[in-house]
């Protein structure tokens, strides 16, 4: 999968000639943590709510209302935004990606194409889109925790169950458990009732739960 695949495409932009107030009523309007910044078509920096938060007076009861309100319109983003941009190309693999926010320590990337910014991805589209799918997330069924399958063949015996039954998968997945050197076999049904399946499951020798969807 690549960033393509998982970025929003249509992104909220300012100039950074924009006010602090006008950027934190834009960022209200339309519940947003983060605006990238463009000048002529090309992506220069990015402002946040925090930083947005920071740039406010450190001590309110020192400034009247006006005070306040004149600060935070004649201050722009151009002199609190970040200029350091966390940028991937829409045809990074999303593996890539994700391991490079994790190094970086940021909640979104900007995806940019020559210079100029096509996307942005932030961590709840990596949730939405992503790992949400995988586990299931909000899908019906049932999910089946199998403890002790361990390589390609108890996968092909866990298979071979699900088939027998005529159980239909919504997902499955091996699940590392580095404490205990072991790995566990996650399965998603669409049937709300696997209760054949952990019985026949156990007979052939393997420890099943029942998750919680």
């Amino acid at each position: 999968m690549f960033m393509s695949d998982v970025m929003t495409c249509n992104v909220t932009t300012i100039p950074s000639s924009t006010s602090l107030a006008e950027a934190r009523r834009i960022m209200d309007a339309r519940r947003l943590r983060r605006l990238p910044v463009v000048d002529k078509g090309l992506l220069i920096g990015i402002v946040t709510r925090d930083a947005l938060d920071r740039a406010a007076p450190s001590r309110l009861d020192s400034f009247n209302i006006h005070d306040i309100t004149r600060l935070l319109n004649k201050v722009t983003v151009k002199e609190v935004m970040v200029k350091e941009l966390v940028t991937v190309s829409p045809d990074a693999t999303v593996e890539e990606a994700v391991t490079l926010a994790q190094q970086k320590k940021v909640g979104a990337l900007l995806v940019v194409d020559d210079g100029r910014l096509v996307g942005i991805a932030t961590t709840n589209d990596f949730f939405y889109k992503i790992l949400n799918p995988i586990l299931g997330i909000d899908d019906p069924g049932s999910r089946l925790v199998i403890r002790n399958c361990q390589g390609t063949r108890d996968v092909e015996r866990v298979v071979a169950a699900i088939n027998k039954l005529g159980l239909d998968v919504i997902t499955m997945f091996m699940l590392p458990i580095p404490e205990r050197e072991a790995n566990s076999f996650v399965v998603h049904l669409s049937s709300e009732d696997p209760t054949n399946l952990i019985a026949e499951l156990r007979l052939l020798g393997f420890t099943v739960e029942r998750r919680a969807r």
